[in-house]
């Protein structure tokens, strides 16, 4: 009997990628046992997170970096950092955002769920253009002395000023930047990319691609920005005679330590610290082109098993590209031919035994998409075989 097995829980067939609500994804060995072996010491959390940002510094090319307990924090702890700076009075006030800049511009084309991580320490969404079209003057408007940030979500179907412009406008404004770029790895190359463009903060995940803890993610960027997530996010029952960051009351830098700041609630393990930082090296060493080779083969293994059904068409879309792109399996399905909605078809799925779950954003329109980066190669034909089951009983 497996662990879960144990408290009553079935393992499922995740063939929808690593959603948060399935479990992320499943960690290598190499990232397990160094987790493992950072849970058997005790370490002062800053100076591992000071050396986690050393790491991310030379992987991302940022000037320094910090680890999150997942994507969602680190935007949180971006914006509050870029709200408060290093002021131990304001860290101390958040979310009361009174008397210090606490608006974020936003391309309304940008909003989604994930956006609520921003206005959940006290910041203001300030939204610029339509969802087909903004131009550059509509932010260069936007921006006022009540402008604590910019945040970007580089996702290319949804129409936006490039983040080029956006970049050079915000820094004649002398205002920070935030990229949510939580979903855009793969590719590698762009855990450099927002930084190079001059990006002054970047938001990953570390429990998806990176095949990290699932509660974990980092953010890269600017030193000082890096610094006053930190203030928000660590624990600060320390007092300034003893603080680690003591150096900086003596150059006048800060008045202080603040207290537990807004990020407390967001605490990150040491074990997850270390867990991330492997991943994350084994990421950039591994070979991406046998990675994406092994997702194709799953996903066309499993188009090919049902195409010849009554009422199914099926494609690998995505597969245009090896470097940036996850092939995916597209099952378009008649509705009123086979007598079951794609809703429908994914709940059988999710009841049976096994329990599957695959992607769900397109059963608005009778698809089924199956992701291959969370199955595993002998998992395909165990999905194809259900779907052939349930689409023709």
């Amino acid at each position: 009997m497996s662990i879960y097995g144990e408290f009553g829980v079935r393992p499922i067939i995740n063939g929808a990628g690593p959603a948060t609500r399935l479990g992320g994804t499943i960690m290598d060995d190499e990232v397990l046992n160094a987790m493992a072996q950072g849970a058997r010491a005790y370490v002062k959390i800053d100076e591992l997170q000071e050396a986690a940002g050393r790491v991310i510094a030379e992987i991302t090319g940022a000037e320094s970096g910090y680890v999150t307990c997942g994507a969602a924090a680190g935007l949180a702890l971006a914006t509050a950092a870029c709200m408060t700076g290093l002021d131990p009075v304001k860290v101390n006030q958040l979310p009361d955002a009174r008397g210090m800049k606490h608006e974020v511009v936003i391309h309304r084309a940008h909003r989604y769920d994930y956006d609520h991580a921003i206005r959940s320490v006290g910041a203001t969404l300030v939204e610029i253009g339509f969802p087909d079209a903004t131009f550059p003057y509509e932010l260069e408007r936007a921006i006022t002395p009540d402008t604590a940030a910019i945040a970007y979500f580089p996702t290319p179907n949804r129409p936006a000023v490039p983040l080029p412009t956006v970049v050079e406008i915000a820094s004649r404004h002398a205002v920070p930047v935030i990229v949510d770029g939580a979903l855009e790895v793969p590719p590698v190359e762009n855990l450099r990319t927002f930084v190079a463009a001059g990006a002054d903060l970047v938001v990953y995940s570390g429990g998806k691609s990176l095949r990290g803890p699932q509660a974990s993610g980092f953010v890269c960027g600017r030193a000082d920005l890096i610094q006053a997530i930190a203030f928000h996010h660590q624990d600060m029952d320390v007092h300034p005679e003893t603080w680690t960051y003591r150096q900086l009351i003596a150059e006048g830098t800060v008045l202080g330590p603040p207290h537990h700041g807004i990020g407390r609630a967001m605490k990150v393990g040491k074990e997850e610290i270390v867990g991330l930082l492997v991943a994350l090296r084994r990421y950039v060493r591994e070979d991406r082109q046998a990675e994406w080779d092994a997702w194709y083969a799953r996903v066309t293994s499993i188009a090919r098993d049902v195409a010849d059904l009554c009422g199914v068409e099926a494609e690998v879309v995505g597969a245009y590209s090896r470097s940036g792109s996850v092939p995916y399996a597209v099952i378009r399905l008649d509705e009123a031919r086979i007598g079951r909605t794609a809703y429908q078809v994914l709940e059988l799925l999710q009841e049976g035994d096994p329990r599957i779950y695959l992607g769900e954003e397109r059963a608005w329109e009778g698809c089924i998409v199956v992701n291959p980066m969370t199955l595993r190669d002998e998992e395909a034909p165990v999905v194809a075989h259900r779907l052939r089951e349930i689409i023709c009983p």
